[in-house]
């Protein structure tokens, strides 16, 4: 600790640089007036004194005492009054309030760890962060009222969600968003893991996941993972590792939708899943109503069922039966063409049916605000330019009368690397083309080599149908 009468040094100190500051600030004045106008940026020379003041201590005035909770851990670290009330309100308070000049803060361990980092951001203004860093820096920010540094550690997390790490952190990131209030970093979090499900299913994040962010999660139908028997799968492994509440529980299982999923894997599940067994009684009316979806024609179950439920909606299925990859290279060279078969839907009854659909890829579609509403007698309206945007038209091959109660919509999922993991990038949703969609790549600046949207210069996309049913009659009760 060092006495009072440091404080003189302390603020002669201080008062060297500041006066060095105003001096170049004065050259750089004179020199504007000049023709040859030249900044000297010494900026970094600066940084580094402000630095080695901190890691020496020299002229000192206050010395933090960081305690951690309910441990008898003390960090040590000499400081300068001045530095600290410029850079936030909340030091400068304590600091005014002090009856000497040892001052004693508790912070939680993981605070605790990083609180020396945290001190040099407010000398130096620049901050290394690792993924296990971002919480506890996020709340000394927010505690202290350092503004900036919490801004830029929100934005940090929200462009490290696909950073790869031994347990996980994208679900902690979530819960310390909801709990804080930062629907912005919640909203991301979220999206994140609806769109890349599969893997998060697959990870040890899983089991972490709170009893509140699973119900969220199985509400969503934009959810992208193989099958809904993934999904129920992993739901299981959740309850017996958790060990929720009975009334948790029986929510989770009443969200999946077991109708998506095919009645010999719903026969196996009643007999063979210890989960549905013991919770048998809380689904049995779902499980029966998946059975009759299965064995009758949609077109009749819609007179007598609301189909328009979640029951019988899709999620974002990556399995075969529900769509297909689309791997494009050199996207902006000219139009292309694919044909792939779906299952007509769902429905056991119409297993054996498979639809063909054409898809057509054009990187300079011509936007339909665009082109002439009344084109001349005769001639034919151009649907390609050099200034069109990226479109994609996805319509059936033939017509059939099965159609007949669903509409078809179409989702396509745009894949990237991000930190080296290939990840979903956007998803767009639509009916006939993704001109419905007005934004679909629309930020995406395909022309460039290093475009977020490409992987080695192709764009992958995964093309989904997904068939929803619309309610014919209602029967009279």
């Amino acid at each position: 600790m060092v006495n009072s009468g440091a404080s003189v040094p302390a603020v002669s100190c201080l008062a060297n640089l500041c006066v060095a500051l105003c001096v170049g600030a004065a050259l750089k004045s004179d020199v504007v007036l000049e023709n040859s106008a030249t900044t000297l940026n010494h900026s970094m020379e600066l940084v580094q004194r402000m630095e080695a003041l901190l890691t020496q201590g020299n002229g000192s005035d206050v010395t933090l005492r960081v305690q951690t909770l309910n441990m008898d851990e003390v960090k040590v670290i000499q400081v300068h009054s001045l530095v600290l009330t410029l850079q936030s309100d909340v030091f400068d308070e304590l600091l005014q309030t002090r009856n000497s000049t040892a001052m004693v803060l508790r912070e939680s361990p993981d605070c605790a760890a990083v609180f020396d980092k945290f001190i040099r951001y407010l000398y130096c203004g620049d901050i290394t962060v690792r993924l296990n860093q971002a919480i506890p820096l996020h709340k000394l920010a927010s505690k202290y009222h350092v503004w900036d540094l919490q801004q830029g550690l929100t934005q940090y997390m929200t462009q490290h969600l696909s950073s790869d790490s031994l347990t996980g952190h994208v679900v902690s990131w979530y819960q310390y968003a909801t709990q804080i209030g930062d629907v912005t970093l919640q909203n991301s979090c979220l999206q994140y893991l609806s769109w890349n499900l599969s893997s998060v299913l697959q990870s040890a994040e899983w089991s972490s996941v709170s009893e509140e962010l699973l119900l969220t999660l199985l509400q969503r139908s934009d959810l992208i993972l193989q099958s809904e028997l993934e999904l129920y799968e992993a739901l299981e492994a959740w309850i017996n590792q958790n060990q929720p509440s009975v009334e948790t529980a029986k929510s989770a299982l009443k969200a999946i939708r077991y109708a998506m999923i095919s009645p010999q894997h719903l026969f196996h599940l009643q007999k063979k899943s210890s989960v549905m067994l013991k919770y048998y009684e809380s689904v049995r009316d779902l499980l029966f109503l998946a059975f009759q979806f299965h064995a009758a024609s949609p077109i009749q179950l819609a007179k007598y069922f609301d189909v328009n439920c979640s029951l019988f909606t899709p999620r974002n299925y990556l399995s075969q039966a529900w769509g297909s990859p689309w791997v494009i290279n050199n996207p902006t060279r000219d139009d292309r063409s694919f044909s792939f078969q779906t299952q007509l839907g769902p429905s056991g009854y119409d297993a054996s049916k498979r639809v063909t659909w054409n898809a057509l890829f054009s990187p300079r579609w011509l936007p339909l605000s665009i082109r002439s509403a009344y084109p001349e007698q005769g001639s034919l309206q151009p649907t390609r330019t050099d200034g069109g945007r990226p479109r994609i038209i996805i319509t059936p091959a033939t017509s059939s009368p099965d159609f007949a109660g669903i509409s078809f919509q179409k989702t396509v999922i745009v894949s990237a690397r991000k930190q080296g993991k290939v990840v979903v990038r956007h998803v767009y949703n639509f009916h006939q083309s993704t001109e419905e969609a007005g934004d679909f790549l629309l930020e995406a600046g395909l022309q460039r080599r290093a475009s977020e949207y490409l992987i080695d210069s192709s764009l992958y996309l995964h093309i989904i149908v997904k068939p929803l049913y619309h309610s014919l009659i209602v029967a009279k009760k």
